[in-house]
């Protein structure tokens, strides 16, 4: 999670983990042979002369998506010419693609001619989407999406990696203007970095009690009460809470501290799971502590989203 009070992505950086995410090495799809002319491309609103839609093969991927990558996410489409799904959900990111105007780039891949970047994706369904960025694998769904769905995915993937790519060629960066430090959180910030919680807290209250609307502040004493809360965690909170599916404050536990180890994904599973098999006052505890998690990231994280869906089934 990022750091209390300052300004984080939609997906904070160290939990961007998705199924793909990070358990792919794409080096494999490096240094192959360039082929005699350039891949496929269509134009269309492209920014810098970046094609917002192309072709990608074996022998294309390293130039088209790990290169491209340092400048724009590429959204990598795993799909076939045989699968109709697979044929709707590339045209509608082909649209979304034209409109981004170069802003991000669709990689298409079929992937009956190209099963190698298949397997180095590690793809088990199509279609299949990946986002790339800076070379590596950053979110993944598989199946299809409704248009509204793919727009708060997009958004999160270019949210995440605001700033931190050089941007389409030809495309000059704009200076970033100075940030004026409020000093309220400046002394927050260095609370935290004290390891004085109640202090840290208390100057976020405060900022919030004199600004309510303020958000930056609201965000930051989210994570901060569950910094808090997790330096009390048992090291053994995980295993307990396998041991007892019934223990509600030991799955609630269990949670926090696989949030806290960087896998939100377990996080929520594990309380989702405990709604399915409780009732009353235990299943309103554990929604709750389920929806304070949530707050920890963007409403728009393809990782809420999805958590969100499964609640309500959980629920209804």
């Amino acid at each position: 999670m990022t750091r209390p009070g300052s300004r984080p992505p939609a997906r904070p950086s160290a939990v961007v983990p998705a199924s793909i995410a990070g358990a792919v090495d794409l080096s494999v799809l490096k240094d192959r042979p360039a082929p005699a002319s350039a891949p496929a491309a269509e134009s269309g609103g492209d920014a810098g002369g970046l094609a917002p839609i192309v072709d990608v093969t074996a022998a294309t991927f390293e130039a088209e998506v790990l290169q491209r990558s340092t400048q724009v996410p590429v959204i990598v489409d795993l799909g076939s010419a045989r699968s109709p799904q697979s044929q709707a959900l590339t045209r509608q990111l082909g649209q979304l693609a034209v409109e981004a105007a170069g802003t991000w780039v669709l990689a298409r891949v079929d992937v009956d001619s190209n099963p190698q970047i298949a397997q180095a994706f590690g793809v088990k369904a199509i279609p299949t989407v990946v986002a790339v960025a800076a070379g590596q694998p950053l979110a993944d769904f598989e199946g299809t999406q409704s248009d509204e769905q793919l727009r708060q995915w997009l958004q999160a993937v270019e949210q995440a990696t605001a700033g931190k790519l050089t941007g389409p060629p030809g495309v000059a960066a704009a200076e970033p203007e100075p940030e004026i430090e409020d000093p309220r959180i400046v002394a927050a910030e260095e609370a935290i970095d004290e390891g004085d919680f109640d202090k840290a807290e208390a100057a976020y209250q405060a900022i919030i009690d004199a600004e309510p609307k303020n958000t930056e502040a609201v965000a930051a004493l989210r994570q901060v009460k569950f910094l808090a809360r997790v330096q009390n965690l048992a090291p053994d909170a995980i295993a307990v809470a396998d041991a007892d599916a019934g223990n509600v404050q030991a799955r609630i536990d269990a949670a926090d501290a696989e949030m806290a180890g960087q896998q939100p994904e377990q996080a929520f599973a594990r309380l989702i799971d405990g709604i399915k098999i409780s009732a009353g006052d235990d299943r309103t505890t554990l929604r709750t502590r389920l929806l304070e998690l949530f707050e920890l990231f963007d409403s728009a994280d393809p990782l809420v989203v999805s958590a969100r869906r499964k609640l309500a089934s959980a629920l209804y």
